[in-house]
């Protein structure tokens, strides 16, 4: 997502003044409207049956099953669904299942479904009963409890039997469709993205006065640390409305009295953490740089406690209102992976989601593991997260690339993560008209 475009989705309609050649700006205006093209998400629920079907068995009756094929724009047929075989019944009813609008008919209400319905064999030649054409449009007619019915044609007997008329009827008995609701959803009913950074002090990061270190501050350069934040929290301002953001430390002897700390403010305000927009937390860290002593060890457990803490007090509320994101941005191996995992199953129960980028060039195979893109992570004890929560990118692999191509591989799994946190927990998206919105977006 380019800044803009977050920008525009999240406010449905940008006005801007057109720059003339030179940067100037003229007298035109542009208006932008955003539309999120919905639906192809939504879920179908049908319940087929039939009557009077040919018998093509000898000594029993048929074993019939459906198929229903999507006929793509290239003429092509694509299996969208293979019902289970009912034995020995010529009224069979199968059983219901679900498809997603998408690939049932690409979106398309009026597409052309190829139904057939056959006799089961053994040997895997199975006998040819009849078929039918039909289109979602047509099965939307089944939502009130109505039944809608086709009749199964052999076109051979429709050729060759004089008084043919079918071979048998398929009847569909009802159609639901099962509301999917989007990220764009939530986001226009209210939901904020409530964004926290945690930010990686431990002296594995190299004395931030020395040029070669992760924290050195260059007067012309920003850091790799500030790169990371910059991208990413650029792109999460725009669906955070106060742009207010928690910031804390990890790593760390702090001031007074020089304990470590996992979990302290960057801001050294330990009753209001927030730094005001992406802007603050950059001069709240280079504030904070000189009045540190990088130490260790690595332990993430705690902040990813204490943003849980936070994400708890909303289940409560039982509606889609906040949602937390945790940035932590860290230079290596961490050092409390049990106490992680437990706090990471734990965190999969909330709303809330953890992005780790990793700076530098360790080896972060760890974090590749935190990441359950390879498999379930588990709890020491075996308890599996409940859903997938974290997002982890090593920064060396945007080193050259844009701030937008970062945000954007970072960030990618988040829009899935809030909407299948909500869906789970049957939590649907206030509608945007009853959310009377407060929201200033910046320019």
């Amino acid at each position: 997502m380019a800044d803009g475009a977050t920008e525009i989705i999240s406010q449905r309609n940008v006005c801007k003044a057109l720059l003339r050649p030179g940067g100037n700006v003229g007298k035109a205006i542009i208006t932008i409207t955003a539309e999120e093209l919905t639906g192809n998400d939504d879920y179908i629920e049908l319940s087929f049956s039939a009557r009077k079907l040919d018998d093509k068995d000898f000594f029993t009756k048929s074993d019939p099953f459906l198929e229903i094929y999507r006929v793509n724009d290239d003429a092509t047929m694509q299996l969208v669904y293979r019902t289970e075989t009912v034995m020995n019944n010529l009224n069979p009813v199968w059983k219901t299942f679900k498809v997603s609008l998408n690939s049932l008919c690409s979106g398309d209400h009026e597409r052309k479904l190829q139904c057939t319905v056959w006799d089961w064999d053994s040997n895997g030649k199975h006998d040819y009963i009849g078929e039918f054409e039909a289109s979602f449009k047509e099965m939307r007619g089944a939502i009130d409890g109505r039944q809608v019915q086709w009749p199964c044609l052999n076109p051979k007997y429709t050729v060759k039997k004089k008084n043919y008329r079918n071979s048998g009827i398929v009847i569909l008995n009802q159609c639901k469709i099962i509301k999917m609701h989007s990220f764009l959803d939530y986001i226009m009913g209210g939901c904020q993205i409530q964004f926290t950074v945690a930010i990686d002090f431990t002296a594995s990061n190299g004395d931030p006065r020395n040029s070669c270190s992760l924290h050195y501050i260059h007067p012309y350069q920003p850091n790799e640390y500030l790169k990371a934040l910059v991208a990413v929290g650029e792109i999460c301002q725009d669906y955070d409305s106060d742009k207010m953001f928690p910031a804390f430390g990890f790593g760390a002897q702090i001031p007074p009295d020089y304990k470590v700390s996992h979990d302290f403010a960057v801001n050294f305000n330990e009753e209001n953490p927030e730094c005001a927009g992406i802007q603050g937390v950059v001069e709240a860290y280079q504030a904070c740089l000189p009045k540190l002593q990088l130490y260790g060890p690595t332990n993430i457990a705690p902040i990813i406690q204490k943003v849980a803490n936070s994400a708890s007090q909303e289940v409560h509320t039982k509606e889609a209102m906040q949602y937390f994101i945790l940035l932590i941005l860290t230079d290596g191996v961490i050092t409390d992976m049990a106490d992680t995992r437990e706090a990471i199953v734990q965190a999969s129960h909330l709303p809330m989601s953890v992005i780790i980028v990793g700076i530098g060039n360790a080896d972060f195979s760890d974090m590749q593991m935190l990441d359950g893109d390879d498999g379930i992570l588990r709890s020491p004890k075996g308890e599996p997260v409940l859903r997938d929560i974290v997002q982890f990118v090593p920064f060396r692999n945007f080193k050259h690339a844009s701030p937008a191509a970062l945000a954007k591989s970072v960030l990618a799994e988040v829009p899935n993560q809030v909407v299948d946190y909500y869906n789970s927990k049957g939590i649907k998206p206030k509608v945007p008209s009853q959310y009377q919105s407060s929201r200033q977006f910046g320019p």
